[in-house]
């Protein structure tokens, strides 16, 4: 056999072999995927549930600030100078206190005056909606600005106003 007889076998060969993945690789490939993902999207959804968590921190602390102007002016929390009674947050004007987020679309978040007396209140956040799983439950903020969680909550305060 000469040296030309040698190359075209040799090319036959190549011609012949089919290119592509076999249906083993393309499993493998799959379950690595697979795997992936059922350790990924836990995680993401966690960190989804942290954003929304800190948004309605963020607007409980902006409903203690108004709580606080709120008393700088009337001397006292549970009602204004004309009688009025504090009963929700959606009666300090353009505050946007009663929901959280307090911008877009879909709202995780109830925000409510839950205990107002004269000298003291508590401010809570209560999930709602695809927030309703988070183990935080309900986020509370009093007037000495005591943090916690109340409805159920699987973690502690610490952890959930981290």
């Amino acid at each position: 056999m000469n040296v030309g007889e040698r190359w075209t076998n040799v090319v036959w060969q190549q011609v012949g072999r089919e290119r592509g993945f076999t249906l083993i690789e393309l499993m493998i490939v799959v379950a690595v995927v697979a795997i992936l993902a059922a350790i990924a999207y836990p995680s993401y959804q966690d960190s989804v549930q942290k954003s929304r968590r800190a948004d309605a921190k963020a607007v409980l602390l902006e409903g203690a600030q108004w709580m606080e102007r709120f008393y700088t002016e009337n001397n006292r929390y549970d009602q204004n100078r004309a009688g009025t009674a504090v009963t929700d947050a959606t009666q300090f004007p353009g505050s946007g206190l009663a929901e959280s987020p307090k911008e877009g679309g879909t709202k995780y978040y109830d925000i409510t005056i839950f205990a107002v007396a004269r000298n003291s209140y508590t401010l809570q956040a209560a999930p709602k909606g695809a927030q309703s799983s988070d183990a935080c439950k309900t986020l509370t903020l009093a007037n000495t600005g005591a943090r916690g969680v109340a409805g159920g909550a699987t973690k502690t305060a610490d952890e959930c106003w981290r």
